[in-house]
């Protein structure tokens, strides 16, 4: 398997796939993680629990581990904060 270089990447491939709910920023989300088998391909989607936030992206892993990161209709920042700092229940 290839090293991830980049943190989101490297983060997003150790959360669970499918859905789970946690906490981001003290408050309580539902989110779900999806992957392709071969690690290359992640796709999230999370909603704030009772509250009005989402938080939606795409993200690409390149040859020797670099990623890009396609966020939807939101600035990445945002999308690279939250798979960061994102705890999911169990953790």
């Amino acid at each position: 398997m290839t090293r991830l270089e980049d943190p989101v990447a490297a983060r997003l491939a150790t959360l669970p796939r499918g859905y789970c709910e946690g906490m981001f920023e003290g408050r309580r989300w539902g989110v779900t993680v999806k992957g392709s088998d071969d690690g290359r391909r992640w796709w999230i989607w999370g909603e704030e629990l009772g509250g009005p936030d989402r938080i939606s992206g795409n993200l690409y892993v390149l040859d020797g581990g670099r990623a890009l990161l396609k966020p939807c209709e939101m600035p990445e920042a945002k999308v690279r904060a939250f798979v960061l700092g994102y705890e999911p229940e169990g953790a």
